[in-house]
């Protein structure tokens, strides 16, 4: 693992919690600030993949800050070295504490342009998320702002992360997401592969330091799960990573 660029940021400058699903009930837990990172030796997809990616993606019209899944059956007909990729990612998740974690969870391929700033803890709170990226260097950087992590992505690129981390993925340097920086006629699209890592497990509790029921009475109160900072609703400018009013 290689440390990130930026030292991370006062954790006592925010509380954040996430109500997540647990069975047929809700539960709290802390959001991590730990992002697990490294650079992969993998080989580069054949250049018909990448072809085959790039007319997926146009066909998709994703715009900046999309991310979509692409079809990743027909991927790895054509992608001789797909079984080399996975085996990387699971010799290091391995050595992060895991052993044979991935091969139990579900696999996608995903593209982006560009990622605007958000969390994914209302939708994936009981995951922490765990992400290959396969492309060439595009000049884009994974920012968590609050946490005080950024993190050049290029292909090797391998992250474990709490989904309720706000993060974005902007331009080499910059901080705010603008969707200027993703013209249309700029081959930026990123594509990574990603598996979901139940929070739950006492690996992937312990790797990224995760404190469970540290909030039981939000859990009683509220029917939806969802990121809370400070005890409010977690709302966040998409362009700059601030919390909103309200959060």
């Amino acid at each position: 693992m290689r440390p990130s660029p930026t030292p991370p940021a006062d954790p006592a400058r925010d509380r954040l919690a996430c109500i997540f699903r647990h069975g047929d009930a809700l539960r709290s837990r802390s959001v991590s600030g730990v992002v697990l990172a490294a650079t992969l030796d993998i080989p580069a997809p054949p250049a018909r993949l990448a072809a085959d990616w790039q007319r997926e993606v146009a066909s998709l019209a994703l715009e900046p800050g999309d991310v979509e899944p692409l079809p990743l059956a027909r991927a790895r007909m054509r992608w001789p070295d797909y079984r080399l990729c996975v085996q990387a990612m699971a010799d290091w998740t391995s050595a992060q504490g895991f052993p044979g974690l991935l091969a139990t969870c579900d696999i996608a391929l995903m593209a982006c342009r560009g990622a605007r700033y958000h969390h994914d803890g209302a939708q994936y709170g009981g995951a922490a998320f765990c992400n290959l990226f396969v492309s060439d260097d595009r000049g884009l950087d994974v920012i968590f702002p609050h946490a005080g992590h950024r993190i050049p992505l290029t292909r090797g690129t391998a992250l474990v992360f709490d989904t309720g981390q706000p993060h974005a993925v902007v331009r080499r340097g910059g901080t705010g997401f603008d969707a200027a920086d993703f013209p249309p006629d700029d081959d930026c699209a990123q594509l990574f592969l990603t598996w979901e890592l139940p929070i739950e497990d006492p690996r992937i509790a312990g790797a990224l330091g995760i404190a469970f029921d540290v909030d039981p009475q939000a859990a009683l109160r509220l029917d939806e799960e969802q990121v809370l900072v400070n005890g409010a609703p977690a709302v966040l400018c998409p362009a700059s990573g601030r919390w909103l009013a309200g959060g």
